[in-house]
């Protein structure tokens, strides 16, 4: 998803009605992650800066219907490939994605397939804790690693069925709990990629990286592109099916969410 970040006064409705309209017009820019929300550039819209937007959209909501529309229609659930982490060697360079602090701050949903195997998953999993993020393997007690099933790590926590992830989010908003969540769909077995294949991949590019001062935003788009030509494709293609299976998922989860909802509001009208 592309946008234009347009500064505007008057309250949230003028600032995100702009940035929707804006919504699949092209744009020639690189990320943008939270930091850039304000910048006014073009450019792809990191977790970070997604989950910035949807809290927008509910938090117009709010302001304008209050708390019972908010329950019914507030953007509770987004669905992605696979979010930003500490990167490889992040304990020397500080080289952290903003989209780990912005799950540890912002209360939606994350739908994805792990943390894209270009990074850190350890020292990821072990951020996302320090920052109260509730991480949940779907179906799996094994932490997904995006192009494969599996990364080594285990699941915080399981979770099975898209009416339990949709009472954990609504739990988690009714405690007031202020963080995201992070639901780990792992890619499915038809399309995972070797594993072996894909990390002799990742170290050629990062070490090309390294060799060519690629580093900060410019760093991940390079090591994913060159990852799916070492590849010969194959990881592109598995990237594709996992972002459809996410959605699939994702979709799920939403619909139980609403109806979960609805449910609890038909029974307090009922009293």
């Amino acid at each position: 998803m592309k946008l234009r970040v347009v500064g505007t006064g008057g309250g949230w409705g003028p600032l995100v009605m702009a940035v929707m309209a804006y919504c699949g017009s092209g744009g020639d820019g690189g990320q943008l992650g939270f930091g850039d929300v304000a910048t006014g550039g073009n450019g792809a819209t990191t977790v970070s800066a997604s989950m910035i937007f949807a809290s927008l959209v509910t938090a117009l909501i709010l302001e304008f219907f209050g708390d019972f529309l908010n329950l019914l229609v507030g953007i509770s659930v987004f669905v992605t490939g696979g979010i930003g982490g500490v990167h490889r060697h992040g304990e020397n360079t500080m080289d952290i994605s903003s989209d780990l602090t912005e799950l540890g701050r912002t209360s939606i949903a994350v739908i994805c397939a792990g943390v894209k195997s270009i990074l850190d998953i350890p020292r990821t999993l072990e951020y996302l804790e320090t920052e109260g993020v509730c991480v949940a393997g779907y179906k799996t007690d094994k932490f997904p690693a995006f192009f494969t099933e599996t990364s080594g790590c285990m699941a915080p926590c399981q979770i099975d069925t898209p009416e339990d992830c949709a009472r954990l989010i609504d739990a988690n908003i009714k405690l007031k709990l202020g963080t995201g969540i992070l639901i780990a769909v792992p890619i499915p077995k038809e399309h995972s990629a070797s594993g072996s294949l894909i990390e002799s991949a990742i170290q050629r590019a990062l070490k090309e990286a390294r060799d060519k001062g690629i580093r900060g935003n410019a760093e991940t788009p390079f090591l994913l592109a060159r990852v799916n030509e070492l590849t010969a494709g194959a990881s592109l293609s598995s990237n594709i099916a996992l972002v459809k299976n996410n959605a699939l998922v994702g979709a799920k989860i939403a619909v139980s969410l609403a109806q979960l909802r609805e449910g609890h509001q038909g029974d307090t009208n009922s009293k």
